[in-house]
């Protein structure tokens, strides 16, 4: 198997101040092409620690992709450290230059002498182009170790990782067929909830059973090599089975882009009133292409069950929408959600059982909720199932008159 790590590099990454979402894209995307990483690491901007980490990941991996300091500041030192630790210089490459000072001229503006650095690599470095930036990657052999450096802007990174590094890795490495990876979502459940039905299960060899949490979701991998494939079909049902009713989406494409994708198939158009979630359903679903046709986000008020789902139905109403959602706004740990459909309106009043959560996860909760609300009416499903710390209190349900 191919030893294959990652380098994050920069300061801001090191201290937390911002959140390393290449090195989160990059371990899915090369595990599903079958060179999973082994190793992450991460390291300021200091050249000292740049080239011993260098040196000593060069005599354990066999292939270290590094991510960042190839920008134009003092504090990016990638390239530099790279030739510190092979003991050679940096040149200055003459394509790269006349590409960058093109890609400022098409722009109208006047390349600054500080972006000459971004054209210097080591001596012995190979060109790794980026075709959307203005660094140019590069990669270099150490001891055992082929390394790539690369930009860390992310739409940068990732065309370079795709289209330049990827086949690399194919034409210097013996193809692995990738691992399956069975996914499922579940929400209402918790993890050792579902991990005290899903333990006794016997798993093929090579086969392990994941689980990663991230409220309000729980998502369960039966992860394995390609030839247990068969073994790992016929086990899936089981998995499914003790998800049960709080299985809410397969697969990695997200509720609310299966939901934006249910709605535009059946031609139905959806208004939105949101007081506790704040416009956080109508972010979710605006993201994934839902057909939203109105959308209003209003100050918490008191009301009954009865007032949230006129309201829903007012709204479709007044809107012309096939369907009207609505969340009210948080009194004594309870809210309401309503659903206005044209067979009838659905409303439930929910009670939190703990308070223990901060604000924001409660309101990625609520809105879960409601987006589990319209699935299982999409789906044919009764609207209401368990929520773990959730607690449905009273529920109404209106016919629509005819």
């Amino acid at each position: 198997m191919i030893n294959v790590e990652m380098l994050s590099t920069g300061d801001e990454v090191l201290h937390g101040q911002i959140v390393d979402t290449n090195a989160a894209w990059l371990a899915d995307f090369l595990f599903t092409q079958g060179f999973p990483l082994t190793r992450r690491n991460t390291v300021g901007d200091n050249l000292d620690d740049l080239v011993a980490i260098l040196r000593e990941r060069s005599e354990h991996a066999d292939v270290l992709i590094v991510n960042g300091g190839l920008g134009p500041t003092s504090d990016d030192l990638s390239a530099l450290a790279a030739a510190t630790a092979k003991g050679e210089n940096l040149v200055l490459h003459e394509e790269w230059l006349t590409q960058m000072e093109r890609f400022f001229s098409e722009r109208g503006r006047i390349m600054a002498p500080s972006n000459r650095k971004q054209a210097e690599i080591p001596a012995s470095a190979e060109l790794v182009d980026n075709p959307v930036g203005t660094a140019c990657g590069f990669a270099v052999e150490l001891n055992r170790c082929l390394m790539f450096f690369t930009p860390g802007v992310p739409s940068e990174f990732k065309v370079m990782v795709e289209q330049q590094i990827l086949p690399r890795l194919r034409k210097r490495y013996q193809l692995v067929e990738p691992p399956l990876c069975l996914r499922l979502t579940t929400f209402g459940r918790s993890e050792s909830d579902l991990a005290q039905s899903l333990d006794p299960l016997e798993l093929p060899p090579g086969v392990t059973m994941g689980y990663r949490s991230s409220m309000p979701i729980i998502e369960l991998k039966l992860t394995g090599p390609a030839s247990q494939r068969e073994a790992m079909l016929a086990l899936w049902p089981q998995v499914q089975r003790v998800a049960g009713e709080s299985l809410i989406f397969e697969g990695t494409e997200g509720l609310p882009a299966q939901l934006a994708r249910q709605l535009q198939e059946r031609q139905l158009s959806l208004t939105l009133s949101e007081q506790f979630t704040a416009g956080l359903l109508a972010l979710q679903l605006a993201r994934a292409g839902a057909p939203l046709l109105a959308s209003e986000v209003i100050p918490a008020q008191q009301e009954t069950l009865a007032q949230t789902a006129r309201w829903a139905q007012e709204r479709r109403g007044s809107h012309f929408a096939g369907l009207a959602l609505a969340v009210t706004g948080l009194e004594d740990d309870h809210l309401n959600f309503a659903l206005a459909t044209p067979q009838g309106t659905w409303a439930l009043r929910a009670k939190f059982s703990t308070t223990r959560h901060s604000l924001q996860v409660r309101q990625e909760v609520c809105a879960m909720m409601a987006l589990n609300m319209l699935r299982r009416w999409l789906n044919g499903k009764p609207l209401t199932s368990e929520h773990g710390w959730i607690n449905i209190v009273e529920t109404l349900d209106i016919p629509e008159q005819t």
